[in-house]
């Protein structure tokens, strides 16, 4: 580990979090942009617009080889900000790492569009993965954030569809208890750079539109039925407010007879895979996600989605 890598991305990320007023939607969203196209994208992968289900997305596979996987990708963004582009430091490193390719899709986002519609846009890009031809045990799902919470959600939903699940579920700080209840929400405030209670409320709000929390697909956490799930890892720094919502997940899983690898590492940020090239633990958690993801997906060929 390095302790002046950590207390620089702390320094850097206290800074960008402490806007001097309560900013706009757009504003929130070009300022998203503007942190995450300062994250280092790896060489050797090609991008191309595509289209699931009604929704775009972005194709993102090795550039020198045939991909033998799918990474279904889900961004973050508290639900109101993000995209694709956003999380092409992740999906890349994901990508150059395993050899798979990852489509990343670009759901709808709230307040223009609150719960449920980015999980029903991922139900119906999983479905439409799945009629295209490919093989679920090809298939896995990935997310950072609010996108790490959709990997659980979606599997949720499309089990309740009577879809099959995929290969593999890895998270990055997921976003799993809407009703913010974890210790870790008071434990962790003033040490989380990143996140407070207030700021999760205010987006929060504005993705429930007030909907009730206490349900399984805005808190899975507490009320996700996780039988028959496939091997998830999650992994979380324990500098978050959210560290809980991983901790009580892993613990669900297991009571349901689910592989689950808890993967939390000491002092780091929210989402701190982000950081690759800049954060010695951003390239170790990398790696052992592309391990997990390798272990459990099935590689074969996967047909290749609409361009738009």
């Amino acid at each position: 580990m390095s302790r002046q890598q950590r207390a620089e991305i702390d320094a850097m990320l206290r800074q960008q979090s402490q806007p001097e007023s309560a900013p706009t939607v757009e504003q929130l969203r070009a300022g998203f942009a503007a942190m995450m196209a300062s994250m280092a994208v790896p060489a050797g992968i090609e991008t191309a617009e595509a289209v699931l289900g009604s929704r775009r997305a972005l194709l993102v596979q090795p550039a020198d080889r045939p991909h033998t996987g799918t990474i279904l990708y889900f961004h973050g963004g508290s639900y109101v900000v993000g995209s694709p582009e956003t999380a092409l430091s992740l999906t890349g490193n994901l990508v150059t790492r395993t050899g798979f390719r990852a489509l990343s899709l670009d759901y709808r986002l709230a307040p223009e569009h609150p719960f449920p519609a980015a999980i029903d846009d991922a139900v119906a890009a999983y479905r439409a993965l799945l009629d295209a031809g490919a093989d679920p045990a090809s298939i896995a799902f990935a997310g950072d954030s609010a996108g790490g919470g959709l990997t659980v959600t979606t599997c949720l939903s499309a089990r309740a569809a009577g879809l099959p699940l995929p290969a593999a579920i890895v998270a990055f700080s997921p976003g799993l208890d809407g009703t913010r209840t974890g210790e870790s929400m008071d434990t962790k405030a003033g040490i989380d750079p990143y996140f407070t209670r207030q700021s999760l409320q205010v987006t929060g709000a504005m993705y429930l539109a007030g909907q009730d929390p206490h349900q399984e697909l805005i808190s899975p956490a507490l009320f996700g039925d996780l039988t028959g799930f496939p091997p998830m890892l999650l992994q979380v720094g324990t500098n978050e407010v959210l560290l809980d919502d991983s901790t009580r997940l892993a613990a669900r899983a297991r009571a349901a007879g689910v592989d689950v690898i808890l993967d939390v590492t000491a002092d780091v940020p929210h989402v701190f895979q982000a950081f690759t090239g800049v954060l010695d633990e951003a390239d170790h958690a990398l790696d052992r996600a592309a391990l997990f993801l390798v272990q459990h997906v099935r590689t074969v060929g996967s047909p290749t989605p609409s361009a738009p």
